[in-house]
């Protein structure tokens, strides 16, 4: 089976993010960008069931602007296959991003569709839903766990009561939360082979995809300090604090 692999470059996770001065957005001129950590489980696990035999190629699709191929050649030096970046300077809402994909499908015609669960700079937790109501497949979100019995993919779902194990047929969407896998290190080799690979860029607006956003944001605003904390000499000097001063005790 073919798998589409979808990957997203966001601000690094080390890297403390910055609002700007202005309000607009957070900063990212000169700040470290790396490929989303739950997308790149997603290219793990496809990489580990082509590595099975499960899989004959992946191909990773990223949207954003060029310099999003970064992100698609550490996808290709994991084991993609190909890369297809969609490329627009536009700040896309995930129903955009999920059309751009919808696109993609139609094109390349996987069998399996992956995702990370969310993206750590939007953390909207959106785009992989949105896409399986658009094509009309069954979705397994949150995997903790991928297996195939003949045409059906098992998915085993992290969910607030525990967990759950769903059958979905093929072709499906899924996506993955931090436990279904570990990324591997990238060998410099790899790394090495991945800038051969082929890597196909298409312009975003010649799709005919509505990329236009129905969200403005308004303002962009840091989350207010915490207080520095106390010392106490008690027991007793704590539990008055806490009756009344935190007032969380009656």
């Amino acid at each position: 089976m073919k798998i589409l692999v979808a990957v997203k470059r966001v601000i690094d996770y080390n890297v403390r993010v910055r609002v700007k001065g202005d309000q607009t957005g957070v900063e990212t001129a000169n700040v470290k960008m790396a490929i989303n950590p739950f997308c790149e489980i997603a290219v793990e696990e496809a990489v580990r069931l082509q590595e099975a035999g499960k899989a004959k190629e992946i191909v990773a699709v990223s949207i954003g602007p060029s310099q999003c191929q970064e992100v698609l050649r550490t996808a290709l030096a994991m084991g993609a296959d190909r890369g297809l970046l969609y490329e627009t300077d536009a700040e896309l809402q995930p129903l955009a991003i999920a059309r751009l994909l919808q696109h993609a499908i139609q094109k390349e015609q996987p069998t399996l569709v992956i995702l990370g669960k969310q993206a750590i700079d939007g953390d909207n937790n959106q785009t992989g839903q949105m896409l399986a109501a658009l094509l009309g497949w069954p979705q397994g979100t949150f995997a903790s766990k991928l297996e195939f019995d003949g045409n059906q993919a098992i998915v085993t779902r992290e969910i607030d009561g525990g967990l759950e194990t769903v059958a979905l047929d093929l072709p499906a969407v899924v996506t993955t939360d931090l436990r279904l896998n570990e990324p591997r290190y990238l060998k410099l080799p790899n790394i090495m082979k991945a800038k051969k690979k082929p890597l196909d860029v298409v312009p975003a607006a010649s799709t005919g995809v509505e990329l236009a956003s129905a969200l403005k944001v308004l303002r962009v605003t840091e989350p207010p300090r915490r207080s520095g904390g106390v010392k106490v000499a008690s027991v007793q000097e704590l539990v008055d604090k806490l009756r009344n001063e935190a007032k969380v005790l009656s």
